[in-house]
């Protein structure tokens, strides 16, 4: 689980256990996708301190997923979500605007 997508992805996720230099960092290479000499740069660092940094976050992320599972337990619970809207859709033939209600509450109540 460690390529670009994958990481940003535990970012969403985890953000918030970073500190706010590790957030701004991360945030500038990953969502920003700034180089890491221009990162280097913005903050009067070495290039090679600020590799070692994303490394070290990047594992840090990792080990929280490992812990606690929030994006796992996220797929599952969009997986379940499908599954219900596609069996209201097929098996009980409800009309298409009381399935979208449904969906649009469902994802409320995953996200909240």
């Amino acid at each position: 689980m460690e390529d670009r997508f994958e990481i940003s992805l535990l970012l969403d996720y985890y953000i918030d256990l970073l500190t706010e230099k590790q957030k701004d960092i991360m945030f500038m290479y990953y969502n920003d996708d700034f180089s890491l000499a221009e990162i280097a740069e913005i903050n009067n660092t070495s290039r090679q301190a600020i590799h070692d940094l994303i490394k070290r976050c990047d594992k840090q992320l990792i080990n929280y997923e490992e812990k606690l599972q929030l994006v796992e337990k996220s797929k599952i619970r969009k997986s379940k979500k499908n599954d219900l809207i596609k069996k209201l859709t097929n098996e009980y033939m409800l009309s298409k605007e009381l399935v979208e209600d449904i969906d649009e509450m469902l994802d409320e109540i995953i996200n909240s």
